[in-house]
Parts: structure tokens; sequence; C-alpha cells
């Protein structure tokens, strides 16, 4: 087995990544790494924090610096903040790894995020936001895939179970 994470899970604020990796890690029986989170151990800030402080640009280092740190030491199952892919760095340390994108529709993504609460990147008309950080984002996501999950109208087990299906054919 190579280096590196067994699956790195991408996509927009609402996908699912943190549930749906968390179960992946649990079938796999290895361990879950969120950037996000790793970031915020790392600081001992939250994200919301770093981005209202000291800016958008300030937390992409930060998170380039917890992915670069994950995609060379953790093998277990890793997840992505929405906005990591914008990073050009990041976008090369994901070439060749087994990177799913969980993709999911405005409707679905706003019920999961109860209309953007606690994100700051969706202050100010969360649907309208969302749909231009999606559209920005759209390209990089598929652009790092190795495949690609819809999330729409499934539960966090369905997904799960159709990421493992596409790992699994990845592996054969």
């Amino acid at each position: 087995m190579t280096a590196g994470p067994l699956v790195v899970l991408v996509g927009p604020m609402g996908s699912g990544k943190s549930t749906v990796g968390a179960l992946l890690a649990e079938r796999f029986g290895v361990s879950f790494l969120d950037t996000d989170q790793e970031v915020e151990r790392r600081t001992g800030r939250t994200v919301t924090d770093i981005i209202t402080t000291d800016g958008e640009p300030a937390f992409r280092a930060l998170e380039h610096e917890a992915v670069a740190h994950a995609a060379a030491a953790h093998t277990g199952v890793l997840a992505l903040g929405g906005g990591a892919v914008l990073h050009a760095g990041t976008r090369a340390l994901l070439a060749g790894l087994p990177t799913v994108f969980l993709d999911v529709r405005v409707d679905e993504a706003m019920k999961r995020l109860g209309e953007g609460a606690g994100r700051p990147l969706l202050a100010d008309d969360p649907r309208r936001r969302w749909e231009r950080l999606m559209a920005d984002r759209r390209a990089l996501y598929l652009g790092i895939a190795r495949a690609v999950v819809a999330t729409d109208d499934r539960t966090p087990h369905e997904i799960e179970r159709a990421v493992t299906e596409e790992w699994e054919r990845e592996k054969a």
C-alpha cells in the first residue's frame, strides 16, 4: 500500500464530506481526518474566527499546510474544506490520490447547512453566495476527482456506500 490517504473527499459546503468521511473510516477500520478540524486543532481557533479576523487568504495558507501534512502522513479517510481546491499547491498534492467529489445541488446544500448559519463565506444571501462559490470551484473539483458521487436525496449511509463502490471500482 502506498503512503497517503485511503480516500480523499472534496466538495462544497453541505455535500456531506465530514459525515460521510467518518462513516467511510468506520467501514474501512481507519482513522478520519477533516482538514478544517485539523486547522482548528493546530491554531486553537475556529475556522470562522480565522477567516473573520485574519481573512480568507490567511486561512487558505493554514489549510494548505494541513492538507500537505495529511497528504503525506495520513493513511485513513481525509475530508478537505470546500475551498481547499482553490490553492494550486493543494491541487498538485491531490494529483494521483484517490479523490472523490461529493456533488450536491444548492437546495440540498441549503437544507443541510441551515441557510449557512456559522459559515462566514455564506454571510449575506447564503444561497446566492453558495451558488457563486460552486460555480467558481466545480471545474476544480472535477479536475482532481477520480470519481463523482451525487449526494442529493441520499442518506449519509447511501452516500458512503456509493463512495465505497467507486473506491472498490478504482482498486479493481
